[in-house]
């Protein structure tokens, strides 16, 4: 085979690879395999001097450009008219000829928050693409485009075509290039603009952006009924077409888009609204235009998750770790129909990084209902009042030191916050489970009586709680009742209890399959950890560190000469029909609670998860099911009912 066809080839293979994996979410082949088909070929064209118009190596990007050309659309790029209730949604629907009852009249979509680009093909290949522009002219970025790999390079249809989509960026991506990049990016939209409209395609490339078509405006040789029938074009040439299309009456548009304001937060890309299309063509066309939008399409658009606002001021909290958290204080400002007044920080290095200070106006985000995060500063340059790290914990008053990128009180040992929130925790539900025994039971008993370590809790007596406010005969025998009774635990509510930095249930579960007692995992060696799924290096080092501590072994031979009695692992000798797949759990189930469901799936050798991902092996589906079934259906993962599931595993 010569050079010139071995570069075929190469790039034939590369571009499969890469469709399967973005488009697809497909991994034919492993990383390493990609990585050096791509380094062939591009040893090949160095040597050639010759580069394919399809060339995969075009998504690096080239030299920078001096300046920007500008390009004339084929077709002009409408804008679209917002409505923001659905009375004024209903409304429009009326203009259109469209009664709320009528079926499957509309399409609905998701609005994504991010950069419209016009890409042109023709005879098979990216000949152009461009930015949206005044939608008659925009700027050429042809060079841009090409080094995003969700566009492909070439398409089966040899027509001239213009296609319409959004150029965006992953939130993953933004958290990822924002954690290892002193340059902080604001958020994804600001990057995916910043990234098309850069001189050098390899700053775009850098990037790691996507797209996502839903038009189009222009096509020789070829015309669409409908707009269900115009994403199935766009499909069958291999341009990305979100998976999300809902096709209804206007009364059922607006019920899924209740449910997609809801889905907006599990996605890891923005959607700022919805649009809402006809799907008959022909009366789209009818209907026509105004001098900025089409009348057969419209947004309903959602409310902002982003504001701006000013910092007055920076507090630091004290968590069960002695970890001091930053927590700023800002002035109040309406977000997503609540009245902002604090959000976090993640630590001192988060503060450099976003150039936070006192003073500043920083732009925030609210996801779902979690505090917000401040995202940046909005300011140019460094603050004029820095934040600076504490030297002292600002509760107990005990030097900090910092390690990594977080800073620790010292003080493990009588620091109120900590030992309150490790208590709390040890009798938390997965834990001890010790009923009645909230954080403020625990502020008060330390305050009050003076304790300072978790084996103090089984040496409580009834005199303990004399003269505690809302502590009457029947709590006390209640609580101490619950504390008698953690004493007969599981071995793996025994171990997540001891709070074991980054050991969580799950985690806590695995180590008592592996060691089956509490006496073989005190002596595990770290070789023996790290064979267990799912710890690695950073959790295997946590344990070692903790079951070395003297004082922290102290403190567990304390518990067990109180009689607390963590029960012996038992070993599965259920079939690991299961092994090696993912399965998340939604809805009310008929034969299983929660808990049950999942200890069901690892001991059938399955993992049960907490939210759906592209690697979800299967979701089981019960009565109610939320966001986690849409997520499910988005990403084209099974879903099995709990009947199926019971099918499956074969009871």
């Amino acid at each position: 085979m010569n050079k010139l066809d071995r570069m075929k080839e190469l790039a034939a293979k590369i571009t499969f690879l890469a469709n399967a994996y973005y488009r697809d979410a497909a991994s034919p082949a492993s990383d390493a395999e990609y990585d050096a088909l791509f380094d062939e070929l591009t040893a090949l064209e160095l040597e050639t001097g010759v580069t394919l118009p399809d060339s995969p190596t075009h998504r690096v990007g080239g030299e920078p450009l001096s300046a920007f050309e500008e390009h004339t659309h084929i077709q002009r790029l409408w804008s679209l008219d917002k409505v923001k209730t659905y009375p004024d949604l209903i409304a429009w629907a009326s203009k259109c000829g469209q009664s709320r009852f009528e079926d499957k009249k509309f399409i609905l979509e998701y609005k994504f928050d991010g950069l419209t680009i016009n890409l042109t093909y023709d005879e098979g290949r990216l000949v152009y693409a461009a930015t949206r522009g005044n939608g008659i002219t925009g700027e050429g970025i042809t060079a841009q485009a090409r080094t995003i790999r969700s566009i492909p390079l070439t398409v089966p249809y040899k027509g001239k075509f213009e296609v319409r989509g959004e150029c965006y960026m992953r939130i993953s991506v933004l958290d990822e290039l924002n954690r290892t990049s002193s340059e902080q990016l604001k958020n994804p939209r600001n990057a995916a603009a910043g990234a098309i409209r850069n001189l050098d395609p390899k700053v775009t490339a850098s990037r790691r952006l996507d797209f996502t078509a839903y038009d189009v405006g222009y096509i020789e040789g070829r015309e669409f009924a409908s707009q269900l029938e115009m994403l199935g074009f766009l499909r069958e040439n291999g341009l990305p077409v979100n998976d999300f299309c809902f096709a209804g009456g206007i009364n059922e548009v607006i019920a899924e888009i209740d449910k997609a304001e809801e889905r907006r937060f599990t996605l890891d890309y923005d959607i700022d609204g919805m649009v809402i299309k006809l799907n008959d063509m022909a009366l789209f066309e009818r209907l026509g235009f105004t001098d900025r939008f089409p009348r057969g399409a419209i947004a309903y658009k959602f409310a902002a998750q982003e504001q701006t606002t000013v910092v007055e001021d920076v507090t630091w909290e004290v968590g069960r770790t002695g970890k001091l958290t930053p927590l700023a204080h800002v002035a109040p400002v309406e977000l997503m129909g609540a009245t902002v007044k604090r959000a976090t920080l993640n630590n001192y290095d988060d503060i450099k990084r976003k150039r936070v200070g006192i003073g500043s106006r920083v732009f925030i985000r609210r996801s779902n209902d979690v505090i917000p995060e401040i995202l940046s500063s909005a300011d140019e340059g460094e603050p004029e009042n820095p934040v600076f790290p504490p030297k002292k914990c600002p509760y107990c008053g005990a030097h900090t030191e910092q390690r990594g990128a977080h800073i620790f009180c010292t003080n493990s040992l009588s620091c109120t916050p900590q030992i309150t929130a490790r208590l709390a925790h040890f009798a938390s539900r997965d834990a001890m489970d010790i009923e009645g025994f909230s954080e403020k039971t625990a502020e008060l008993l330390i305050n009050e009586t003076g304790l300072r370590n978790i084996p103090e809790l089984y040496e409580l007596t009834p005199q303990s709680f004399h003269g505690l406010a809302g502590f009457g005969e029947k709590r006390i025998a209640n609580i101490l009742g619950a504390i008698e009774k953690s004493k007969d635990c599981s071995l793996a509510s025994f171990i997540f209890a001891l709070g074991i930095p980054n050991v969580g249930i799950k985690t806590a579960k695995d180590i008592a399959a592996k060691f089956g007692s509490i006496e073989r995992f005190r002596e595990a060696t770290l070789d023996e950890l790290l064979s267990i799924r799912d710890v690695g290096a950073t959790v295997a080092d946590g344990i070692i560190d903790f079951l070395n501590d003297e004082r922290l072994r102290a403190q567990v031979d304390r518990l067990l000469e109180l009689g607390v009695k963590p029960r012996e692992a038992e070993q599965s000798s259920s079939p690991a029909i299961l092994a090696g797949r993912t399965l998340v759990v939604t809805g009310t189930l008929a034969h299983f609670d929660r808990h049950g469901i999942e200890a069901l799936i690892e001991s059938l050798g399955g993992k049960a998860a907490g939210s759906v991902s592209r690697k979800t092996s299967f979701v089981v589906c019960g009565e109610n099911a939320g966001s986690k079934l849409d997520k499910a259906r988005e990403l084209g993962v099974p879903v099995l009912t709990e009947e199926e599931f019971m099918e499956l595993i074969g009871k």
